[in-house]
């Protein structure tokens, strides 16, 4: 579904990976009023997992890198798990927490590597509806697939682009339909 195998050398990667601010996660926590699962899609070696873990009981940390997820930081609430891109659907559906079960997904700078396609119906069948929410953020402007706009059922999508400074991070806030509404969080 998602990332290219081996891409990066794990170690350098890890050094160079951004983190985000702790209060970011605060804000992706309020959105959501169940805080039982969270997804971390492409999460690499973790940073978002581990920041996201601090919310919700349980964090599903995927990525197709094997050797990213073995240098993940450890933590309690964090199951990294190894997604290759030979599992099904249903595996996939089944190995994250089944139909309509995680509160929030999150994609950090990772989103550039997926299927989009692919992802979206993934994200139609786990995500909590109604009051699950969708949070992907990158450093570059982000455009929705017109598929996706006129037939997802997913009720809010945050997609936000952190700048250099925090004056010129945006996020536009999602709703039905994906009708963008431009919506400051950070």
């Amino acid at each position: 579904m998602v990332g290219t195998v081996g891409l990066y050398e794990p170690d350098t990667y890890m050094e160079a990976r951004p983190t985000y601010p702790l209060e970011w996660y605060s804000k992706l926590a309020a959105l959501t009023p169940h805080h039982n699962l969270a997804w971390d899609v492409g999460t690499g070696n973790g940073q978002a997992a581990i920041g996201v873990s601090e919310h919700y009981k349980q964090v599903i940390a995927t990525d197709v890198n094997m050797a990213q997820l073995e240098r993940a930081t450890p933590h309690p609430r964090v199951r990294y798990l190894h997604t290759p891109q030979t599992m099904n659907d249903n595996e996939l559906v089944s190995l994250i927490g089944g139909e309509n079960s995680v509160d929030l997904i999150t994609v950090a700078t990772a989103v550039h590597w997926f299927d989009l396609s692919h992802f979206y119906s993934i994200v139609s069948r786990v995500l909590r509806k109604p009051g699950g929410v969708l949070a992907v953020w990158c450093y570059f402007d982000m455009v929705m697939s017109p598929e996706f706009d006129s037939s997802s059922k997913i009720s809010r999508l945050i997609l936000c682009r952190f700048g250099p400074r925090k004056s010129e991070t945006t996020c536009m806030r999602v709703t039905k339909r994906c009708r963008f509404h431009l919506r400051v969080l950070g």
